[in-house]
C-alpha cells in the first residue's frame, strides 16, 4: 500500500492564498517522480474555489467535517452530500479539535461516518489519547474504546492516530512511543474487524512536519501522515511527500 499524504489546512485560507498554496502544491508533485497519494482538505469555504483547480493534478480534495444527517434543520452544518457535490472525496472526523471544542463523542462520529461513507465519501475517522490517559497508563484502553465507538460496524475508511498529548506540548511522541500504538492499533483494527482490519490504512497526525517525517513514515503500519501546520505551506507540505515517495 502506498503511504497518503493528508493536508489538513484548519481555519485557514482565504481564497486567492488558498488558490496559490495549491496551485503551488500541485507545480511540486509535478517535479516529483510517482508521488503518493496527496489529499488537501480546506476549509468550507474553499471546497469550490479548489475543486477545479485539482483536476488533472493527482491530488484528491477533501474536507474537514461534516453532519451525520442529509439535510434538515441544522444551522451551520454541511451534509456528506453536500460535499460529495463538489467533488469530495475524503472527510477528517472526529479530529481532537473537534472532540475538545465542540464536545463530539464516539457516537457522533460513528453516525458521521456512517452518513459520509453512504454519501460516497472515505471518512478518515481520528483517534488519540490525551496527557492524562497517557499519564495514568490508560493509553491503550482510551484508544481502543474510541476505535470501538467512532468506527461503524462496516468501516470502510482510514483512521488516524493523534498522540494528542504530544501536538503542541514541547514533548514529540518517539518513534517507539509511534511504533507501539501502531502496532496496538493495528492488532485492535484485527480484533474488531477481521481481515478487513489488517489492511486498514493507519495514518499519523502528530504535527509531522518534513524533518521527522523520514523518520516517522516507515515505522511499522504507519500507512501515511495527517499533516497540520506544514500543510500550509508548499515548501513545508512537500518535502513530507518526497519522504513517502520510496516506501
Amino acid at each position: 500500500m502506498r503511504q497518503m499524504i493528508v493536508g489538513n489546512w484548519k481555519m485557514n485560507g482565504l481564497t486567492a492564498p488558498s488558490r496559490d498554496l495549491v496551485s503551488a502544491i500541485a507545480q511540486g508533485l509535478e517535479a516529483i517522480p510517482n508521488p503518493p497519494p496527496v489529499v488537501v482538505c480546506p476549509p468550507f469555504t474553499q471546497l469550490a474555489a479548489i475543486g477545479p483547480l485539482l483536476k488533472g493534478t493527482g491530488i484528491a480534495l477533501g474536507a474537514q467535517n461534516c453532519h451525520h444527517a442529509p439535510s434538515g434543520a441544522h444551522t451551520g452544518d454541511i451534509s456528506a452530500a453536500m460535499l460529495a457535490e463538489l467533488g469530495v472525496e475524503y472527510v477528517i472526523l472526529g479530529h481532537s479539535e473537534r472532540r475538545r471544542d465542540h464536545g463530539e463523542l464516539d457516537e457522533t462520529v460513528r453516525e458521521k461516518a456512517v452518513a459520509a461513507m453512504e454519501a460516497g465519501l472515505t471518512p478518515i475517522v481520528c483517534i488519540g489519547e490525551s496527557a492524562d490517559q497517557r499519564a495514568a497508563g490508560e493509553y491503550q484502553d482510551a484508544v481502543g474504546w474510541q476505535i470501538k465507538g467512532s468506527l461503524p460496524d462496516n468501516f470502510n475508511g482510514i483512521v488516524a492516530y493523534e498522540p494528542i498529548w504530544a501536538i503542541g506540548s514541547g514533548v514529540p511522541a518517539s518513534t517507539q512511543d509511534i511504533a507501539d500504538m501502531m502496532g496496538f492499533i493495528r492488532a485492535e483494527l484485527t480484533r474488531q474487524f477481521g481481515e478487513a482490519g489488517k489492511t486498514m490504512r493507519i495514518l499519523y497526525g502528530g504535527s509531522v512536519n518534513g524533518r521527522e517525517a523520514p523518520a516517522i513514515l516507515p515505522i511499522a503500519e504507519v500507512g501515511g501522515a495527517l499533516v497540520g501546520g506544514a500543510s500550509l505551506k508548499a515548501d513545508a507540505f512537500l518535502p513530507i511527500v518526497r519522504a513517502a515517495i520510496d516506501l
